[in-house]
């Protein structure tokens, strides 16, 4: 639906039908957005549900960048990149946003990016989380040539003090999306684009054109089908039947721990930590993190820590209370090691699973481990599809 200024309406259907010619999947996305013309933003903006167009300024673009501009903002909505922020710094997640749909735009190849907008073909990959996380580690600066992530929900424009609080909105931000937007409309919005995303794939494949670059599905499915926590992923390898619960264990009332006690025997895991010069002190503070959560989430493991660059140091044996030891390493990656290791100390009379916590830059095995393996991915990692075998999950980092 299309709010004020009809004048402008055109426009925006003109750009609908160009759509509909070359990007059918994005054209059936944009039925599903709000859009509304106000001089209450510079150029445009978006708050997650509807799409924010400056009338003068957006008549003043070419064709093909008014197509770029409004593809810019469908994707910020649809990847809800307003309310994914969280409590993140705003202009950078911004710009990792931008990093992320401006890559998608240029994946299209039939619309033209707005003018000055940052293009990252070395970031575009990756999420705007884990692209925030970099940036942030390198103290990269980049200039936002477009402030176009409102924090709140939509506000009326019907007159000037609520065109005024948009403004604010788009030039300040300054609470989070998570503050200025309830709970359940939250869930709403979330279930709205999972619904658009997937009804936009089953309209574009109708067509026989459904099928998207790699770069553009990948951002999208993200969206329609969320990646758990790894750890959460991790428990379907711990135990036989997850459901078999039969009142609490016993062994860790001291600790004040409750939990349910599990029937069946729990699953031994291999864990390795990649201590290659590629880590940096970050990221290794970011695994041990990782580690300990295991332990205090899963008390009742038994864990085998192995440390590795190009060669493999341990194994250490671990539970909730032993103290971490000192990571050993600093040269070049190379996985083969640990698995070999593996294979060597794993007793086949117990289930097992591996954990890799690394970058996944190295050397893999030519032959597919017998255990299952559990990759677990640091921002700016090697892409999940790089992974000769194994599950990959990836570490998104967290809202400072």
């Amino acid at each position: 639906m299309t709010g004020g200024h009809g004048g402008f309406d055109a426009l925006i259907s003109a750009t609908r039908l160009r759509l509909r010619i070359h990007a059918p999947f994005f054209a059936a996305l944009a039925l599903f957005a709000e859009i509304r013309f106000t001089e209450a933003v510079a150029i445009a903006a978006t708050d997650g549900r509807t799409l924010y167009f400056n009338p003068d300024a957006f008549q003043a673009l070419t064709p093909a960048e008014r197509d770029g501009l409004f593809l810019h903002e469908l994707l910020h909505a649809a990847l809800m990149h307003p309310i994914r922020r969280g409590t993140r710094e705003l202009e950078r997640f911004n710009i990792a946003a931008d990093i992320v749909v401006n890559g998608m735009i240029v994946a299209d190849g039939n619309t033209q990016v707005p003018a000055g907008a940052v293009h990252r073909p070395d970031l575009e990959h990756l999420s705007a989380e884990e692209i925030y996380e970099l940036l942030h580690q390198r103290g990269e600066t980049i200039t936002l040539p477009l402030s176009d992530l409102l924090a709140g929900g939509p506000a009326e424009t019907s007159g000037q003090g609520d065109v005024d609080a948009l403004a604010g909105r788009g030039a300040q931000a300054a609470g989070s999306g998570d503050e200025l937007m309830g709970l359940h409309a939250r869930q709403a919005l979330e279930a709205h684009w999972k619904q658009a995303i997937q009804q936009a794939h089953v309209m574009a494949r109708s067509q026989s054109r459904g099928d998207l670059p790699i770069g553009i599905s990948r951002h999208l499915l993200a969206v329609a089908e969320p990646e758990l926590d790894w750890r959460n992923q991790l428990w379907r390898y711990l135990v036989h039947t997850p459901n078999n619960y039969c009142g609490f264990d016993r062994r860790f009332f001291y600790k004040g721990l409750y939990l349910d006690w599990l029937e069946g025997e729990s699953v031994e895991v291999f864990c390795c930590i990649d201590t290659s010069g590629s880590v940096g002190t970050e990221e290794l503070g970011l695994f041990m993190g990782e580690l300990l959560g295991i332990l205090s989430a899963y008390p009742m493991l038994r864990c085998q820590l192995w440390y590795a660059d190009a060669d493999c140091y341990g194994p250490y044996s671990l539970d909730v209370d032993s103290e971490i030891p000192m990571p050993e390493g600093g040269g070049g990656t190379n996985f083969c090691p640990f698995f070999r290791a593996v294979v060597d100390t794993w007793s086949r009379h117990q289930e097992a699973v591996c954990i890799y916590l690394t970058d996944g830059y190295g050397s893999f095995p030519e032959t597919e481990p017998e255990l299952p393996v559990l990759w677990v991915v640091i921002p700016g990692g090697l892409d999940s599809s790089e992974f000769p075998f194994g599950e990959v999950v990836r570490l998104r980092g967290h809202p400072p």
